[in-house]
């Protein structure tokens, strides 16, 4: 079965990457609820949180939160929302986690209703993508 997870993640497929290590790729979502909404995609396949090794586990942790430093730091969000959909809900059928910025009067539930999907312009992806770059650079000084 091809996995689209393992493409995006191994970059076999057009992706706006902003971090990568040796455990996960981190991109832009091409479907974002707000501008500098990142996926964490580990390399190796997995499907469920509860199939990740230690290594790939840690490293999707300390990345969620060096692009909550970054996206602080260039979107000023009010908050940011960190969550990852299992089982039936992991549409990708590969392990995934999205950090999303968040701003107040905005319902989240909006973000999963099939009437607001919006695929984001390729120039605004590789702008935001940019400036998430230089930012992480920046924090990893």
């Amino acid at each position: 079965m091809e996995c689209l997870g393992c493409n995006l993640a191994n970059k076999n497929l057009p992706v706006y990457v902003v971090f990568e290590d040796e455990y996960v790729c981190c991109f832009l979502d091409h479907e974002p609820f707000n501008e500098g909404h990142i996926m964490i995609l580990p390399k190796q396949h997995v499907f469920d949180a509860d199939e990740l090794d230690e290594n790939t586990a840690n490293s999707i942790m300390e990345v969620s939160i060096l692009l909550s430093k970054a996206i602080k730091k260039l979107f000023n969000p009010d908050g940011i929302t960190i969550c990852q959909n299992g089982g039936v809900f992991n549409e990708l059928t590969h392990y995934h986690m999205h950090v999303v910025p968040r701003y107040r009067g905005q319902s989240f539930a909006s973000f999963y209703s099939e009437d607001e999907i919006m695929i984001e312009d390729e120039m605004k992806l590789k702008e935001t993508a940019g400036k998430l770059i230089d930012v992480i650079s920046e924090l990893k000084k």
